[in-house]
């Protein structure tokens, strides 16, 4: 029982917290309230922390990348006063000092809540089984879900691939690669990935002719994950505190 709540947000049925997480971003996006939002960052925070067990420090370096993305909605807003005038309207009530600040301070938010959501799924989702579940509840189309699978494969062997030339190049000029690829050795890696991926894309093209991908017969999907009665609880408890916290703010 000890490894139940480390699990249990995996256990979800991956189209289901997909749903729920789509109809909390569209949430984020449209309520205008540093309270929402401060709530939906500390929920994502806890379960990530609490129940998926991530490493405080490390859900505090997932904020950073929302955080810079923020503070450049901020400071256009505060500094620039770029903002929308929905923004200002609504955030000339808020504690935050001038409306335009207050809009900025919202929009900040906004950014983190909107980011720590996606992390949530992110981190708790298995992207096969999601594919696998598209195309087993959603008629997801096989030869979608194929290639899918197939990108997938292609980015950690396009890393490797890299990796493999950088050696090959080090060992033929004597030195060393360098652990951070400069701007011209980055730019001189294109032609071949790009001749890489070109090549794994015409492979993955005669792998879908050759499982029948173009017919319309029905197909069995092996390991899709089954709905079940656990994700109708999570789906309706996820609806209930998103309602409780749009009708506080």
């Amino acid at each position: 029982m000890a490894g139940a709540p480390h699990a249990m947000l995996t256990r979800i049925h991956p189209v289901v917290k997909l749903a729920v997480c789509t109809v909390w971003l569209v949430a984020a996006v449209l309520v205008f309230a540093a309270s929402f939002q401060i709530a939906t960052i500390a929920i994502a925070v806890v379960l990530l922390v609490a129940i998926e067990r991530r490493p405080p420090l490390f859900v505090l370096a997932l904020m950073v990348p929302f955080a810079l993305f923020g503070i450049g909605m901020l400071t256009t807003t505060a500094l620039f006063r770029e903002e929308a005038d929905f923004a200002l309207r609504v955030a000339a009530e808020a504690p935050f000092g001038s409306a335009a600040v207050s809009a900025g301070v919202v929009l900040f938010l906004r950014a983190i809540a909107c980011g720590m959501v996606s992390a949530v799924f992110v981190l708790t989702t298995d992207p096969a089984g999601l594919v696998k579940a598209l195309m087993a509840q959603c008629r997801l189309s096989p030869r979608v879900g194929y290639a899918l699978f197939s990108a997938m494969l292609l980015v950690p062997d396009l890393a490797a691939e890299a990796q493999q030339i950088r050696l090959a190049r080090a060992m033929r000029s004597s030195r060393p690669p360098r652990r951070v690829p400069g701007p011209f050795e980055t730019a001189s890696l294109v032609v071949p990935l790009l001749a890489f991926a070109i090549r794994r894309a015409g492979r993955a093209a005669i792998s879908m002719e050759t499982r029948g991908l173009a017919q319309g017969a029905p197909r069995t999907i092996l390991g899709a994950p089954v709905p079940s009665r656990r994700d109708a609880v999570f789906a309706a408890s996820a609806m209930l505190l998103l309602a409780a916290l749009v009708q506080a703010a």
